[in-house]
């Protein structure tokens, strides 16, 4: 009824993470520039956080819809798998999907990886990762992402990779077991909830 009320031609809050709705806070603009800064240096990760809701994946398909062209993206939506099925994924994202004879070997699933990393450098092209709701993994896959990311050659990583998750994944990557993922992250941000004055603005721009 609202619809045709304001002469509305699509539903305005829908839960979709479509860029075109997002509301560019001080806070978004601030956590996409940090994305940005991370993905340009030749680091390992980049990490966003926030409350459920707070806009992390919306704003994750505009940093997407802003990559040079020469850029390939693996994007994982469904984190609780095991190494095997998560390396599996990657392989499918960047259209390279492994016979079943190797979907359950970790090494010759990493072989693949690294084959196709090698080839997209070969061809000038870069390779991200972005994992969403990544404080659904578990130890041994953040573990087995940390090693993809020793894929290298001697002048830059061959893959990038960008988790976002709610808060408990910054308190995860604190762990001593992890520590030395965490000192591969280049930028981190935290996404706060806007404020009150923020919402009225958000309805007006929906």
């Amino acid at each position: 009824m609202y619809h045709r009320h304001f002469g509305l031609v699509r539903a305005p809050f829908t839960i979709a993470p479509d860029p075109r709705f997002l509301y560019m806070s001080e806070r978004h603009r601030e956590a996409l520039a940090h994305l940005q800064w991370g993905l340009e240096r030749d680091g390992a990760f980049v990490l966003l956080t926030g409350e459920v809701g707070t806009g992390k994946t919306t704003l994750s398909r505009l940093l997407l819809d802003r990559l040079p062209e020469d850029t390939d993206v693996a994007f994982v939506i469904h984190p609780r798998v095991t190494v095997t099925e998560l390396l599996a994924t990657i392989c499918e994202e960047l259209h390279d999907p492994p016979p079943d004879a190797e979907r359950a070997s970790v090494g010759r699933l990493v072989d693949r990886i690294h084959h196709r990393l090698l080839e997209a450098h070969a061809r000038g092209r870069r390779t991200v990762l972005v994992i969403d709701e990544a404080q659904n993994l578990a130890t041994d896959v953040l573990e087995q992402i940390r090693l993809l990311t020793n894929l290298e050659t001697s002048e830059r990583k061959l893959l990038q990779v960008i988790l976002l998750g709610q808060p408990e994944l910054g308190a995860m990557l604190e762990a001593p077991e992890l520590r030395q993922l965490a000192q591969r992250v280049t930028a981190r941000y935290h996404l706060l909830p806007l404020s009150a004055g923020e919402l009225s603005a958000l309805v007006h721009h929906r």
